[in-house]
């Protein structure tokens, strides 16, 4: 196993740098993911700690051995991408074979780690079967099984769900997590799904424009975002936001809306006139008695939960509700925002209002 290191690390492309100034510490037999939207520089971050594109810049330590120069095959690591990547005219065991044999291992003493990961893997009945006999997500363990058998010291995954149906996603997500605990490799994983990353990881690394926004373990992050692309990108529904102008008079203290709409905010966490932006996630609105107005447009029932979507502000939200309320479109409501639930952040920087 081997903990990585990331310091001031950067991508340049020519006169277009794609990665700035990156320093993440990955302990050792911690499950990171890299998450962000398309073109944030996750895929190209891993593919520089892989060995598969240059750095620019900065160092890159792998298990205390920098690794700027070294070449793929002597940084002990294991890549799964997106796509298999088998060898279609060879069987699952010859598949999960072909690195020991790259590397002139004696066949006795790697077929006992095969049989394991086959066991481990569930593919122990599949070995002589070729890839087209196999659904996506056998083929996907057929290359976490090749990837098994090399025992490095680093896992790298590649957005390698990608390719499957929600069902299998869901299974696989969970059969990559436990195969984590059972063999305690550090992993970094790289993917745009913040549900598989909330769901997977020790600590998630939000990414953005070539950035770390934020880094932090999920629920740290999904409670407390540090500015308004992290609220935005962690959570599904998507966290509703509403700007205004924080006002204090004898009511208290509240975010004055555009359209003259009055909502109570903690006090002390904004000065009066500053330009803020309000968020609260869908599920911890109210449908009660409360203050902000609320137009229902669209009721969307997914059997467990009723999200409700409207307008606030001229902002489109999101009402969760485990409840199956009587409601139809163009009914109004009066929504409670909790105080205990609201985050609050400054419009302009975007950056968290303590609190």
């Amino acid at each position: 196993m081997a903990a990585v290191q990331l310091n001031g690390i950067y991508k340049r492309y020519g006169e277009t740098q794609v990665v700035h100034g990156v320093d993440l510490d990955i302990e050792d037999g911690e499950f990171v993911v890299l998450v962000g939207p398309s073109g944030c520089g996750k895929t190209t971050l891993m593919r520089m700690i892989a060995g598969l594109e240059d750095i620019s810049g900065g160092d890159l330590t792998i298990g205390g051995t920098r690794a700027n120069a070294l070449p793929p095959q002597q940084r002990n690591i294991s890549m799964v991408f997106q796509s298999y990547a088998l060898y279609p005219h060879l069987s699952v065991y010859d598949n999960i074979a072909f690195g020991p044999r790259i590397r002139k291992e004696r066949e006795d003493g790697f077929k006992p780690r095969i049989e394991a990961a086959a066991k481990m893997l569930n593919l122990s009945n599949y070995l002589d079967r070729l890839p087209r006999a196999l659904s996506g997500g056998q083929r996907q363990r057929v290359a976490m099984g090749r990837a098994v058998v090399r025992e490095p010291s680093l896992f790298l995954f590649d957005e390698p769900l990608s390719n499957l149906d929600a069902k299998l996603r869901v299974q696989m997500r969970t059969e990559i997590k436990a195969l984590h605990q059972r063999l305690r490799n550090t992993v970094v994983y790289v993917t745009h799904d913040q549900i598989e990353a909330m769901t997977m990881a020790d600590r998630i690394v939000v990414m953005n424009s070539g950035r770390i926004e934020q880094i932090g373990r999920p629920l740290d992050l999904y409670d407390k975002p540090g500015n308004l692309f992290v609220a935005s990108f962690l959570g599904s529904p998507s966290m509703n936001f509403v700007a205004g102008t924080v006002v204090s008079d004898a009511r208290g203290t509240a975010l004055v809306l555009d359209d003259g709409v009055r909502i109570a905010i903690p006090e002390g966490r904004a000065e009066q006139g500053a330009r803020v932006t309000l968020g609260i996630r869908p599920e911890h609105i109210e449908t009660g008695n409360g203050e902000a107005p609320f137009t229902v447009e669209v009721i969307e029932p997914t059997g467990a939960e009723t999200h409700l979507y409207g307008k606030i502000g001229g902002n489109s939200w999101c009402v969760t509700t485990r409840a199956r309320p009587g409601i139809e479109p163009g009914q109004r409501m009066a929504l409670g925002l909790p105080l205990a639930h609201l985050h609050l952040f400054d419009t302009e920087s975007g950056k968290r209002l303590d609190g």
